[in-house]
């Protein structure tokens, strides 16, 4: 009876710690939803790539929140993918990073900014970085989040960092109030990575294997939706991480509870080193759950929503 009873303690706990973060978000986002600021004055949205797999994912999240479409501006290089929000009311516009020209129209009236960070360009990323920094305190965006690396939290200095680290100084000595949101690895990778293992019936596990807190774009995405819609999150830096810190082994055992399929688990000695095996993306943080008011998305629920591919993948011939 005693164990039973911490349980339920246990759950009732876990219940109260959700509900108080969800209520605390819910109050944040209030202004926002309401089309105001905290001061009264009506606040636009400005959403950098706005058709891309991530920022798609946070104007959804936006209008979920309950920002009206019309408190939206909506830049990207390919806007006429955005038309569906246009015809809510927001407002869709063309703006590039590499060519500068085009960004003060983008940005006109907005007051807050998501800069996703971009790919490889014809120019260095910073410098595409600092052609929308600047033109957006030009406009007289107040505030701008970044999409930056989690790495740079753990004094990372290869890889991704230093273009990461270069764009976060630049916003730093910009004038503008800035919010750095430092994302992990995205989950969307384990699903072939859980995919190959069970087409395999095993996987091997090198003793250095590297472990991550992989995090889903969704959730990405929600957690820059809540700090752009939110208030309070200026000069802060996040660490936007899923809750588990997850290996091969992990993943395996996540595809074999979601269909079923046995994966046998075999160890391996030591091999190369991976580019991702460092503690910045092995490193778990609360921070997304105190941004949304939930806990981030397991590898186990991530490969639910996929379960009809993995049992593909697990009974294809061989």
């Amino acid at each position: 009876m005693g164990s039973i009873s911490a349980a339920r303690r246990a759950r009732g706990r876990r219940r109260f710690v959700a509900s108080a973060l969800s209520a605390m978000s819910a109050a944040l986002l209030a202004p926002l939803a309401r089309g105001q600021s905290g001061g009264g004055s009506a606040e636009r949205l400005i959403v950098s790539g706005a058709s891309g797999q991530l920022g798609g994912r946070v104007v959804e999240e936006l209008l979920r929140l309950g920002v009206p479409a019309d408190r939206l501006i909506l830049v990207s290089r390919t806007p006429d993918g955005l038309g569906a929000h246009a015809e809510r009311g927001a407002a869709v516009r063309y703006g590039d990073f590499t060519e500068p020209a085009s960004l003060p129209a983008a940005y006109e009236g907005g007051t807050r900014l998501l800069l996703i960070s971009i790919g490889r360009t014809r120019l260095p990323r910073p410098e595409a970085h600092r052609n929308a920094i600047e033109a957006a305190v030009a406009a007289d965006v107040r505030h701008v989040a970044y999409t930056s690396w989690i790495g740079i939290s753990h004094g990372e200095t290869g890889g991704l960092a230093p273009d990461h680290a270069a764009t976060e100084e630049i916003l730093r000595g910009s004038g503008a109030a800035w919010t750095m949101l430092r994302n992990s690895i995205y989950m969307n990778g384990v699903v072939q990575e859980a995919a190959a293992m069970l087409a395999a019936g095993r996987v091997s596990v090198p003793a250095n294997a590297a472990r991550i807190t992989y995090v889903t774009r969704e959730d990405c995405a929600a957690a820059a939706a809540a700090v752009l819609a939110g208030a309070g999150h200026e000069n802060r830096a996040y660490d936007i991480t899923g809750a588990e810190v997850v290996g091969p082994r992990e993943i395996a055992l996540a595809a074999t509870a979601v269909t079923g399929e046995a994966i046998e688990i075999v160890a391996a000695p030591a091999g190369p080193p991976s580019p991702f095996d460092s503690p910045g993306v092995a490193t778990p943080s609360d921070d997304f759950a105190r941004l949304t008011g939930r806990p981030p998305t397991t590898v186990r629920e991530f490969l639910a929503a996929h379960r009809a591919a993995l049992l593909s993948a697990a009974r294809a011939p061989a």
